[in-house]
């Protein structure tokens, strides 16, 4: 055999394996994006529950607390400027996911100022349907917290893969990019005051 077929053979021989790395890895990487995505919708769809919930649960109030309007009209609100922000999971960029984190943190609190003023009305505790919208609710808590959770998990490994040598070079040349994820809560570091 010449040397030219040999360097030719060879030369051939590194496209095709390079050819095939770089296949399985941007196969690798769409469907970790796509992982991603999908932990993204349930993590939107778990708010959505919760939005759901929401008018529900402040009529229910308003039937035995109707004075406290401003109470009311701050749960209202705040679900009202939650489900106006929308987040592509293929733009999750730090600043819109915290933006839509302070939307659904600001859900949270009022929601927990509404639960909280209820200690004031036996008559709306002892309520079937408030229990069972407060139980619901309770549960869309749980599962938001766990579809949080998932996708965090998705994006970890998505970006360690993005990041990954040598992926990081296939991912820069396919336009794959890290993804912001849930961060904690501001303040959640310090342990709540509780007095008796």
């Amino acid at each position: 055999m010449k040397t030219s077929h040999i360097v030719l053979i060879a030369i051939v021989a590194v496209i095709v394996f390079l050819g095939g790395c770089t296949a399985s890895t941007y196969n690798n990487l769409v469907s970790q994006d796509e992982a991603v995505g999908r932990a993204w919708a349930d993590v939107q769809a778990q708010y959505q529950r919760r939005s759901d919930l929401i008018p529900n649960l402040v009529n229910t109030v308003k039937g035995y607390a109707s004075h406290e309007r401003e109470t009311l009209e701050a749960v209202t609100n705040a679900r009202t400027r939650a489900t106006q922000i929308t987040v592509d999971p293929e733009n999750l960029t730090p600043e819109k996911l915290a933006e839509y984190q302070q939307a659904q943190g600001e859900v949270s609190q009022a929601l927990g100022r509404l639960l909280a003023i209820t200690e004031n009305y036996p008559d709306l505790k002892a309520s079937e349907q408030f229990s069972e919208l407060q139980a619901q609710l309770e549960g869309t808590e749980n599962r938001i917290a766990e579809s949080r959770r998932l996708f965090n998990e998705a994006t970890q490994t998505y970006n360690v893969n993005v990041r990954r040598f040598p992926n990081n070079i296939f991912a820069g040349m396919f336009g794959f990019s890290t993804k912001a994820a849930f961060q904690a809560e501001t303040g959640a570091e310090k342990a709540p005051e509780v007095s008796f």
